[in-house]
């Protein structure tokens, strides 16, 4: 049976309540008392074999303590002296003052710290070793497994990376990808970049962790919610910030903490929540 976990604080509204409540010391200690010891910032891109897509990614990387959090950028929104000008700062500062994605990374940090993944109750998922095709594919058949769905439901995908849109076919769903970035699928499937269409014709919806830098994860929780369909959420970006919004509109989240699978060939973790019912 999978293990089904639910926030311990209340579910937010938005991301920017989140960082208020947070700032205001309802979630732990107050981020004035808190430095972050290092900012980093990852660029890479990869191409899986068989496929004809490139993808670029770039990570912006906060370490608070014993604990991380990530967010993605689109390229040229974060220089890389931004790990000169934040490392040592206080997290309040990030908090208030830095670049969104940064603000994010600074946030999944100190979620992290205060309910860690791995202590969270949450069920761990090991990702085999092997090539990144191998451990693309079990990642994304990790997240479809979230899925609670008929066959042949729509299911928005907002971020596509084309194993996931395979492990959403092989669980019965017939994919709506959406990005800003892409055209097309490795199967030749159309790529939308208009959300808002996806939003109103899918019968549930799997976003990444990158809405949450570009700032359209309010607006995807929001119509999920008033459509009362469901959204998983898969995120290396902000992992635990998108368990912060369980049972307020997010159903499941795949959360995979730094260090990133694509990082490795070894055996690595994610995490899977869901609500106990409705979100």
């Amino acid at each position: 049976m999978t293990n089904q976990t639910r926030t311990r604080t209340a579910p937010a509204a938005t991301v920017d309540a989140l960082i208020e409540a947070v700032l205001a010391g309802g979630h732990g200690p107050l981020p004035s008392e808190l430095v972050a010891t290092s900012v980093f910032w990852i660029h890479h891109g990869t191409r899986l074999a068989g496929g004809d897509t490139t993808y670029l990614n770039q990570y912006v990387l906060v370490r608070l303590g014993d604990s991380f959090g990530g967010c993605a950028f689109e390229a040229g929104e974060i220089d890389p002296a931004v790990c000169r000008d934040s490392s040592g700062a206080p997290l309040d500062v990030l908090l208030r003052e830095a670049p969104r994605p940064l603000r994010i990374a600074a946030l999944d940090a100190y979620l992290a710290r205060q309910r860690p993944h791995r202590d969270s109750g949450a069920e761990a998922v090991t990702l085999p070793a092997g090539t990144p095709e191998v451990r693309a594919k079990a990642r994304d058949a990790a997240i479809a497994g979230l899925l609670d769905i008929d066959s042949g439901a729509a299911v928005g995908l907002i971020g596509v990376v084309n194993p996931l849109v395979a492990a959403i076919r092989e669980r019965g769903g017939e994919p709506m990808p959406c990005d800003f970035n892409l055209k097309a699928t490795q199967w030749g499937d159309p790529v939308t970049s208009d959300m808002h269409e996806v939003l109103e014709r899918a019968d549930a919806v799997v976003a990444t962790g990158m809405t949450l830098s570009n700032g359209s994860f309010d607006t995807i929780l929001d119509r999920c919610r008033a459509r009362g369909i469901p959204l998983v959420v898969y995120a290396q970006s902000g992992s635990a910030v998108a368990r912060a919004f369980l049972g307020s509109g997010v159903t499941a989240v795949s959360a995979e903490p730094f260090p990133f699978s694509q990082f490795s060939a070894d055996p690595t973790t994610l995490y899977r929540y869901r609500t106990a019912g409705p979100a």
